[in-house]
């Protein structure tokens, strides 16, 4: 078996079978097959795309490269998240301790990010004194014992899926779903749960800018998620605007809590008590209707955000930020970005407002890049809104001024003023299964 063959193959639109796929992976990782023909082969599956099996079978593959977390220690059905990624997406500080409270474990690995604001762990380390980094078998203790922990992914998961993406980034094949799809999954198998819950944004704050691109990758994800025995449910969900009113880490930490305080804008209560609700249903909590009601309850009584404290003082947190009896320091400056004219908001560009906030420190624009925690942007004003001319929209907060012009134009460009109310769009296009699509 060699990579020319295999090359030739799939540029002839050809499917590759398990075992030259298997082989590609093991001998790619082993550096026993230079980066020149890995691309060949990345650009030809770019062109000629890859089927339901090829890439369930490119997926196992990459898992099988690392470490894969046994939590069978943990009792119970474990049910894990993950999104694709937006500008204000907060949504696991919320729902994971909502779920755990509702008698669900939550063992969550979750990452940092280059773009937009910082990833999950970003926004968890801001709160003073937490830590991320845990130990695999204290992670798994820390869930036997009040069930639920965030942490980053120490584990060597899926260690062919980080060389072949940065493989991707330089050749122009990134955006290919089913390149996409086996790079999410190998992680989300590696990590052990028993049934996973998908949130594919969808918009131009996301990846992939199409409903029918998002319904594809979410059709792809769940595919390999059958192939490889664990029930999935992918949720399609809006990100052709900021989810929430707040961006950057902090500040997303500060609205997932007024979420679980009962308080919080309305279309990030609605994501959450879906995802939520799906990861309840996947773990046998009864229907959906029932299990949204479970979610509603959980807010309501206080036991998330208690929920929530318990593991951040667990994982070195001061817990008196989750309680509300300290609060939160926000950036020593401010810039208001004011309406040039009156109107109603028709767009707002959730990609441009995730740049700016990255400009101001929110976000690792490279691998080195400190993140500041306290920078960000407020929006005071979001789609369908009205504004008057000279009102604010947004507020900029920064410490390090360095790119604020920049980022001013850029949040300034986000905002689309028009004399008509715009369409209403919805937070959910589709939800995602095996056995049908709803």
């Amino acid at each position: 078996m060699n990579m020319v063959d295999i090359i030739m193959k799939k540029r002839s639109g050809e499917a590759l079978s398990q075992a030259e796929i298997n082989f590609f992976i093991t001998e790619y990782v082993q550096d026993r097959i230079p980066d020149y023909q890995a691309a060949a082969l990345l650009m030809a599956i770019w062109f000629r795309g890859m089927d339901a099996r090829e890439t369930a079978d490119l997926t196992i593959a990459m898992t099988e490269t690392g470490d894969k977390i046994d939590l069978s220690a943990i009792p119970g059905i474990k049910v894990d998240k993950h999104s694709t990624g937006g500008v204000g997406d907060k949504t696991t500080l919320i729902i994971v301790p909502v779920v755990a409270s509702c008698g669900v474990p939550v063992a969550k690995l979750s990452g940092r990010s280059l773009g937009h604001t910082g990833g999950t762990i970003d926004k968890l380390e801001s709160i003073p004194g937490l830590s991320t980094s845990l130990a695999i078998e204290d992670f798994i203790r820390q869930v036997q014992d009040i069930g639920l922990a965030i942490a980053g992914q120490t584990a060597n998961l899926a260690p062919a899926d980080k060389k072949l993406y940065a493989l991707r980034d330089v050749t122009a094949t990134v955006d290919q779903v089913s390149l996409i799809a086996s790079s999410i999954m190998s992680k989300k198998i590696a990590s052990g749960a028993d049934k996973i819950v998908l949130d594919v944004k969808t918009g131009s704050g996301a990846f992939m800018k199409t409903v029918e691109e998002s319904v594809d990758l979410a059709k792809a994800m769940v595919d390999i998620a059958e192939h490889a025995g664990k029930e999935t449910v992918a949720l399609v969900t809006d990100m052709d605007r900021p989810l929430g009113r707040m961006i950057g880490n902090s500040l997303e930490v500060e609205e997932a809590l007024s979420v679980l305080r009962g308080e919080g804008p309305a279309d990030l209560i609605e994501i959450c008590n879906l995802l939520a609700a799906n990861m309840l249903f996947l773990a046998g909590k009864g229907s959906l209707a029932h299990c949204e009601d479970l979610v509603k309850e959980a807010v309501s009584s206080g036991s998330a955000l208690e929920k929530f404290a318990l593991m951040v003082a667990a994982q070195g947190g001061d817990a008196a930020y989750i309680r509300g009896s300290r609060q939160f320091e926000r950036a020593s400056k401010a810039r208001d970005i004011v309406a040039p004219i009156s109107g109603y908001i028709n767009f707002v560009e959730a990609d441009d407002l995730g740049k700016a906030a990255g400009l101001m420190g929110a976000a690792r624009l490279q691998k080195d890049t400190e993140v500041d925690p306290q920078a960000g942007i407020i929006l005071h004003k979001t789609l369908g809104d009205y504004v008057v001319q000279g009102e604010p929209m947004a507020s900029l907060l920064y410490n390090k001024s360095d790119n604020l012009d920049q980022a001013c134009d850029l949040a300034l460009s986000a905002f689309k003023i028009g004399t008509g109310e715009p369409e209403a769009r919805p937070l959910l296009f589709a939800r995602v299964t095996a056995m049908q699509q709803q």
